[in-house]
């Protein structure tokens, strides 16, 4: 099974594929202003409360990272007959 491990600021937690998957949907799903938003998405992927916190943290500090362009982009190979 597939997993990822995120490490930041000494904390270490490992998530599934799927337990990510799930994570994605359920902060879809559940926004910033649902009661108990983050004790519900805890149930959905199965994580501590806390952990989820994290996690989202995590997720936005990548994100401002990107867009503000300290990560830059992968270069991809282009391939023939593609559009």
């Amino acid at each position: 099974m597939a997993s990822c491990s995120v490490t930041s600021h000494r904390y270490t937690s490992t998530w599934t594929a799927k337990q990510n998957k799930l994570f994605e949907q359920a902060l879809a799903f559940y926004d910033k202003d649902t009661p108990d938003r983050w004790h519900k998405i805890s149930r959905v992927v199965g994580k501590p409360v806390d952990e989820v916190k994290k996690h989202y943290d995590i997720l936005v500090e990548d994100v401002r990272n990107i867009e503000s362009g300290q990560v830059p982009f992968p270069s991809y190979r282009e391939t023939r007959g593609s559009n």
